[in-house]
């Protein structure tokens, strides 16, 4: 969605930058990024590279004047609420941007890009000098990672101390706020450290294992450039780039034989499927309400239809029926409409499962009924089972821990295979259940009629 401020401006942030043939860095990264974040993206190409997730092959500079006048045609027409600059790989390249950066004066955030994740240099070696007299002076945000900034500042930068050492000693060089980010430091938590104004501010974030990271600083600069074209602060900028990047190295893309790009458009796709993911939980409801014998599935604690969006990983990010699906004579009844965070019990199987399988966002639980079994294994899916009372002491001493801790155990019954069907036979206090896994919230309703249809010899629609 395309954001729109209150006078019916859509913001529009420029990228200059180079070109990444493998689509994970560079402008490409950085119009995924303004797209994600709903401004509008112009494009000042200044290089094209030949790379991949492994290597860059390649660079062929634009011409000094072709660049010019990609600035000057956007900004005679379009506009420019913010900028951004990547890979600008020569002086000449620089002393260009910079210029027009001073003639037009539009807000900007500076990448400098100096090394590709490869290893390959994307900044010559005597441009240095230029894009600190040159560009760094003009920057309204500078965000150098560690190695950058080292480069930067003159010393080393293992440490937080050294970031907010470093970024004190870089705003020296004349940008208004400079954040040196924490990626490349070895520290429990990824924690990018902003400059601004006299004040220090702490940007904290889990650290994600991934090989996938390609194109991080670009989406991180970008989304600082988008956020300050729709005319948030700085700080408020810079928390929302974390919070955009943090997502997009969680669901990086698994390409190619390096490192795969990161994906800045996931927290997008994730609120996009909302609607979907609800009216599929709505539409499994009636699929099951309208089955005769609808009430043979349900357990004594009731049943209840689960389906989570892309990239879940939360209890909140998992649509299903508050109060359960309970039985109404020989019919099933539900009081509330679907919503998120309405199940903990189904929640937690879809979590684990997709962590396994992607695919498998959806769930729902049915009475244990031997025959259930068996019509599932003779239908030919994976049925898989856990045992709860060989659940150790460790994990029921932890709250929320079982599901986890069992559907675990199903898999690996299962020789590694994601299940289809998962059930445990009970333990004290506890009543048996069938867990029936799916694409989608229909999917598992239509799998888990057909497998009652079996059981129970009785065809339906």
């Amino acid at each position: 969605m395309v954001w729109i401020d209150i006078y019916g401006k859509v913001p529009v942030a420029m990228t200059i930058a180079g070109s990444d043939s493998g689509g994970g860095a560079g402008i490409e990264a950085d119009l995924k990024t303004f797209a994600a974040l709903g401004v509008h993206g112009t494009v000042v190409l200044t290089a094209i590279t030949a790379q991949n997730t492994t290597a860059v092959t390649g660079v062929q500079d634009v011409e000094l004047d072709i660049i010019e006048k990609q600035i000057d045609a956007v900004v005679s027409d379009i506009g420019v609420d913010a900028a951004k600059t990547g890979m600008l790989h020569t002086s000449e390249i620089i002393r260009v941007v910079a210029k027009k950066v001073r003639e037009y004066k539009f807000p900007l955030v500076v990448d400098p890009v100096m090394i590709a994740k490869s290893g390959a240099p994307l900044l010559k070696q005597e441009a240095v000098k230029t894009l600190i007299e040159e560009l760094l002076p003009l920057a309204t945000v500078l965000t150098p990672n560690a190695r950058e900034a080292e480069v930067l500042c003159g010393f080393k930068v293992s440490s937080l101390e050294d970031q907010k050492r470093a970024a004190k000693k870089i705003a020296e060089l004349g940008p208004k706020a400079v954040v040196v980010k924490g990626g490349h430091l070895y520290t429990e938590k990824s924690v990018d450290v902003l400059y601004y104004d006299g004040e220090y501010y702490f940007y904290e974030a889990e650290r994600i294992e991934s090989k996938n990271t390609h194109g991080t600083g670009c989406s991180f600069s970008a989304a600082i450039a988008a956020e300050l074209a729709k005319g948030k602060t700085v700080v408020e900028a810079v928390s929302a780039a974390k919070e955009l990047i943090t997502a997009a190295i969680r669901y990086g893309i698994p390409v190619g034989r390096g490192h795969g790009p990161v994906n800045p458009l996931a927290l997008l796709y994730k609120e996009s499927e909302r609607h979907r993911v609800l009216r599929s939980v709505v539409e499994a409801f009636l699929l099951l309400m309208n089955y005769p014998r609808a009430a043979e599935l349900v357990p004594e604690v009731g049943t209840n239809i689960a389906m989570a969006l892309p990239y879940a990983d939360n209890l909140n990010d998992v649509a299903a029926i508050p109060g359960r699906i309970r039985k109404a004579g020989n019919k099933v009844t539900a009081t509330l409409a679907p919503e998120f965070g309405a199940s903990s019990h189904l929640a937690r199987y879809i979590l684990t499962i997709v962590k396994h399988d992607p695919r498998k966002r959806a769930a729902v639980n049915i009475r244990f009924n031997k025959k259930f079994i068996e019509a599932a294994r003779e239908l030919g899916l994976t049925v898989s089972f856990y045992d709860r009372r060989k659940e150790p002491p460790e994990v029921k001493a932890v709250e929320g821990a079982t599901i986890p801790w069992g559907v675990s155990e199903a898999i690996k019954n299962a020789g590694g295979r994601v299940p289809d069907v998962i059930y445990h036979e009970g333990d004290w206090g506890k009543e048996p259940m069938i867990v029936v896994l799916g694409e989608t919230a229909v999917d598992c309703i239509k799998l888990a009629l057909k497998i009652a249809e079996k059981a129970l010899g009785e065809k339906h629609g």
